[in-house]
C-alpha cells in the first residue's frame, strides 16, 4: 500500500473539476504540465489564465523530500518558523554524507562512526516535527522516492535539483532551495513562475545499444546547459510509451542538466506496472480511473506547435549511444565518433574508471543491463582494463539485485560495490592518487561531470553515458571504444565482439527487502528536545539575517568571476559536507572555486583595504568586519547546478549584499531572493567589462525597489571616474518583501508570530 494514499485520491479527486475549469479559462487543450499546475494552485480553481514565463504563482505541492546534506539548513531553518509539525508530507534521506571508498559495508560504517552527530540530529528533528526518516544506506533520495512516494499527476517539492527525477512517474516534481521547503512545511504556499513549455515528441523504438540516458545526452546537446531554464520539459508520442517508467525517471532527472524546471511524461502502461510491482496497486487503481487527466490533451500532441513554446522530434530508432562530456554535461559525442574528437582536444582515452549509479541510473533495469556486459566480459574470457564502482539506489534494489545473482557478477569482474548512496557522483570518492592531479579520463553514468566534481581532481576528464556503454567502454579501457563494432581480444588471444545490452525492466522474481531503512516518526513529538552543542563543528543554530536596506553605498567587489560559475564554484560539495549544517564553517569554502576575471585564479581576489591578494572568504570577512558591503560579479547561467542553498546563504553571512550577472540559473536565483539578497542582471550585458578589481558601488534608487522598474548603480574607479548603468531583476511585490525583512524565513516568522 502507498504512503499517503488518502492525500493521493484527494488529489485525483479534485483534478477533473479543476482541469475542466482550467481549459475553459485558458480557451484551448492542455499540456499535462498545465494540467498538473492548475490542479495544484494554492487557490483552488482558477479564474486567470497565466501567461508563460510572466506570472508568479501560488502553488500548493503535495509533499517534500530532503537529502541529509541540504536537510540540515532545511530543517535549522524550519525550527525557526515556529511550527509543531510539517503542514505536508515530508522525507529527509540521509544518501549524500557516504563516503566512497573501500566497499558498502564499511564507508556504511565510517560515515555512521563520522556523522552520528548529524544523523542523530536529523532523526530526532524529523521525529519531533512528525517527518518520515530515511536511514544512512536506505538509499539515494531520488530512487526512494520513485519506488515509494512519486505518483501520477502529483507535484512534489525537493531540496535537490534532481528531485526531477520523479517525473518517470507522471510527477511535476521541482528541486527548490531549503527555504523555499520550508515555506510548504510552515504551511505556506510555494511560489513558481508559470514556466514555459517545451515538448519533446519521441518517435520509434529504441533498442540495441541506445538507452534512455542517450534520449536526454541528446536533448542536453540540443538545448544546451541553460536551454531548458524557465520551462517544463514534457515528453509525448509512440517513443515515450514505450520507455520504462526507470527509463523514464532518467530521462527526467538529467533535465536539471539543461536547466529544466522539470520534465514529465503523460501517465502510459509502464507506470502502471512499475506502481503495482513495488506495492502501490492503490494508486494505479486511482490513477486508472482518471487516466485521460493524467496526460496531455490529445489536441496537443497531435499540433505541438500550436500548445508548446519549443518543439524537438527525436526518432529513437535512430538514436546512437553518447558520450558527453568532459566538463560539462552538454558537449555530446556519439559513440564511434570519438576517437578524432579526444585526439584534437587532448583527452586521454585510457579509460581509468567506471562507475554505473547515482539517482539517475541505479534501477534494477539498469543494474540488470550492465550486468549482462559484465557477464559477457567473464563468459568471453575479457579482463576489465578500467576499475569498476557501483552504487545501486536503494537497498530495495540492492537486495534484490543480490538476491538475483546480478552483484556477484560485477564483483566476479572485480568492481566495488559502494553503498546505496551518492558517493562518486557529489564527490564523496576517495579516489586513490586524486591529490596528484595527473591528466585522466572516467565513464560514469551520472549527470554532472564539471570540474572536481566526482575526485576533486581538476584533471579528471569526466564522460557521461548510459550504464550499458559505461561497462562496455570499461572493460575495454578506451575512451574511443565502440560496442557495435569494435572487437576486444581476451585472454587467449581471440578477437571478441560484446553482444548488444539485455536486461530486465522490473524484477522477474518481484522486489524484495529485509529493512528498506524507512523510521516513521511518532505521532505527537511535542516532548523532543533538540539540542546542538554550542561547541560543534557540523551544527549551528541559526540566528536571523539583518536587513540590508535601502541604501548601500561604498559596497565593495569581492570577485568578478569568469565563465563558468556553477554552485560547485560557490560552494563544493565533497569534504565540504561535512560542514552542511554549520553555516559558518562552511562559509570558508565560498566561491573558492571561481576563476577571478583579473587573474583567471580561483581563491585569489584583491583586498581593496589592504591591497594585497587573499583568499575569497578571508577577504570577504575582512570587508564583514570592517562594515562594509560586498559584491560579486558573474558570467551567463551563474549558478546552474545542484539547488544548493549554501551557495545563497554563504555569501549573505559573509556580507555580500548584490551578486550582478548576465543571467541566472533559476534555483539560484530565487535562493539569493529567499536570503534577502538582491540578484540582478546586467540591462547590457557589455556592463560587466565596465567593472575593474577595485571599483566601488553605490546603488542609487534602491529605496524605489519595485517590481518591474530597474535599480541604477553607480560605479566608482580608482581613478575617480563613474559610470552608471541599469540592472534589472525579477522581483514581484512578495519578494521585496523578503528583502526589506532581510529573509523569506523573517518574514514567515513575523507572520506566525
Amino acid at each position: 500500500m502507498a504512503f499517503d494514499i488518502e492525500m493521493i485520491k484527494g488529489v485525483y479527486n479534485r483534478m477533473a473539476e479543476r482541469v475542466d475549469s482550467a481549459r475553459t479559462v485558458v480557451n484551448k487543450p492542455l499540456t499535462l504540465a498545465e494540467k498538473i499546475l492548475y490542479n495544484h494552485l494554492w487557490d483552488g480553481t482558477t479564474n486567470i489564465a497565466f501567461k508563460r514565463g510572466k506570472d508568479y504563482v501560488d502553488f500548493a505541492p503535495d509533499r517534500i523530500a530532503c537529502q541529509d546534506a541540504t536537510a540540515q539548513m532545511a530543517l535549522l531553518q524550519f525550527m525557526q518558523a515556529g511550527k509543531n509539525k510539517v503542514a505536508v508530507p515530508t522525507t529527509v534521506h540521509c544518501d549524500h554524507l557516504i563516503q566512497a571508498k573501500i566497499g558498502a559495508d564499511k564507508d556504511l560504517q565510517t560515515a555512521l562512526n563520522n556523522s552520528s552527530e548529524v544523523f542523530n540530529f536529523l532523526a530526532s528533528v524529523s521525529n519531533k516535527y512528525g517527518i518520515g526518516f530515511w536511514k544512512p544506506g536506505a538509499g539515494i533520495i531520488h530512487q526512494v522516492v520513485l519506488e515509494n512516494y512519486a505518483f501520477p499527476g502529483g507535484m512534489m517539492i525537493g531540496t535537490d535539483s534532481h528531485t526531477v527525477n520523479a517525473g518517470g512517474l507522471g510527477m511535476v516534481a521541482i528541486g527548490v532551495g531549503g527555504a523555499d521547503a520550508v515555506d510548504v512545511m510552515a504551511g505556506m504556499p510555494w511560489e513558481l513562475k508559470f514556466p514555459k513549455m517545451i515538448g519533446v515528441k519521441l518517435t520509434g523504438k529504441l533498442s540495441g545499444w541506445s538507452a534512455p540516458k542517450d534520449v536526454i545526452l541528446k536533448v542536453a546537446g540540443i538545448l544546451t546547459a541553460k536551454g531548458g531554464t524557465g520551462c517544463i520539459v514534457e515528453y509525448f508520442g509512440e517513443g515515450a510509451k514505450s520507455i520504462s517508467a526507470t527509463g523514464k525517471g532518467t530521462i527526467c532527472n538529467m533535465g536539471a542538466e539543461i536547466g529544466a524546471t522539470t520534465s514529465t511524461f503523460g501517465y502510459d502502461e509502464s507506470m502502471e506496472r512499475y506502481l503495482r510491482a513495488t506495492n502501490r496497486n492503490d494508486v494505479a487503481d486511482e490513477a486508472n480511473k482518471i487516466a485521460s487527466y493524467l496526460t496531455g490533451d490529445a489536441e496537443v500532441y497531435e499540433n505541438p506547435e500550436q500548445y508548446f513554446d519549443q518543439v524537438i522530434e527525436i526518432n529513437l530508432s535512430d538514436l546512437k549511444p553518447h558520450l558527453n562530456g568532459p566538463f560539462t554535461p552538454d558537449l555530446t559525442t556519439e559513440v564511434g565518433k570519438m576517437t578524432e574528437k579526444a585526439t584534437k582536444n587532448g583527452w586521454p582515452l585510457k579509460v581509468e574508471w567506471g562507475l554505473i549509479g547515482s539517482c539517475t541510473n541505479s534501477s534494477y533495469e539498469d543494474l540488470s543491463r550492465a550486468a549482462s556486459i559484465a557477464k559477457q566480459a567473464i563468459d568471453k574470457k575479457l579482463v576489465a582494463k578500467a576499475e569498476f564502482g557501483i552504487n545501486p539506489g536503494s537497498e530495495q534494489v540492492r537486495y534484490t539485485a543480490e538476491r538475483d545473482g546480478l552483484l556477484k557478477i560485477f564483483e566476479d569482474l572485480d568492481a566495488k560495490i559502494f553503498t546505496n548512496a551518492c558517493g562518486p557522483c557529489i564527490g564523496q570518492w576517495a579516489r586513490e592518487g586524486a591529490d596528484k592531479q595527473e591528466k585522466n579520463t572516467i565513464v560514469h553514468s551520472f549527470n554532472r561531470n564539471f570540474s572536481k566534481r566526482a575526485d576533486g581532481n581538476p584533471n579528471t576528464h569526466a564522460f557521461v553515458a548510459s550504464p550499458s556503454i559505461v561497462a562496455a567502454v570499461a572493460i575495454a579501457g578506451r575512451l574511443d571504444f565502440n560496442p557495435l563494432t569494435d572487437k576486444l581480444i581476451n585472454q587467449n588471444g581471440e578477437e571478441v565482439l560484446l553482444d548488444e545490452p539485455t536486461g530486465f525492466e522490473l524484477p522477474p522474481k518481484g522486489f524484495e527487502v529485509d529493512d528498506p531503512g524507512y523510521v516513521p516518526p511518532i505521532k505527537d513529538g511535542s516532548n523532543i528536545d533538540i539540542t546542538v552543542a554550542p561547541d560543534s563543528k557540523r551544527l549551528q543554530l541559526l540566528t536571523p539575517f539583518t536587513p540590508l536596506g535601502s541604501d548601500i553605498k561604498g559596497a565593495k567587489l569581492l570577485i568578478k568571476a569568469y565563465g563558468k560559475c556553477t554552485t560547485d564554484h560557490i560552494s563544493m560539495a565533497g569534504p565540504w559536507l561535512r560542514y552542511r549544517g554549520h553555516l559558518d564553517n562552511i562559509s570558508n569554502n565560498m566561491l573558492i572555486g571561481a576563476i577571478n576575471a583579473f587573474n583567471k585564479e580561483t581563491n585569489k581576489v584583491k583586498n581593496q583595504l589592504t591591497g594585497e591578494y587573499g583568499h575569497v572568504p578571508d577577504v570577504a570577512r575582512a570587508y564583514k568586519a570592517a562594515g562594509i558591503k560586498s559584491i560579486v560579479v558573474g558570467d551567463h547561467n551563474y549558478g546552474e547546478g545542484s539547488s544548493r542553498e549554501h551557495a545563497a546563504m554563504e555569501p549573505r553571512h559573509l556580507g555580500v549584499a548584490a551578486v550582478i550577472v548576465k543571467s541566472f540559473a533559476r534555483i539560484h536565483e530565487t535562493n539569493l531572493k529567499k536570503q534577502g539578497m538582491l540578484g540582478l542582471t546586467f540591462a547590457n550585458e557589455s556592463d560587466y567589462d565596465l567593472i575593474k578589481e577595485d571599483d566601488t558601488f553605490n546603488f542609487l534608487d534602491l529605496n524605489e525597489f519595485a517590481p518591474g522598474k530597474q535599480l541604477t548603480l553607480e560605479i566608482v574607479h580608482t581613478d575617480g571616474s563613474k559610470d552608471i548603468i541599469k540592472l534589472n531583476h525579477t522581483y514581484n511585490a512578495g519578494q521585496i518583501e523578503w528583502y526589506k525583512e532581510g529573509s523569506a524565513l523573517n518574514l514567515i516568522k513575523k507572520q506566525n508570530t
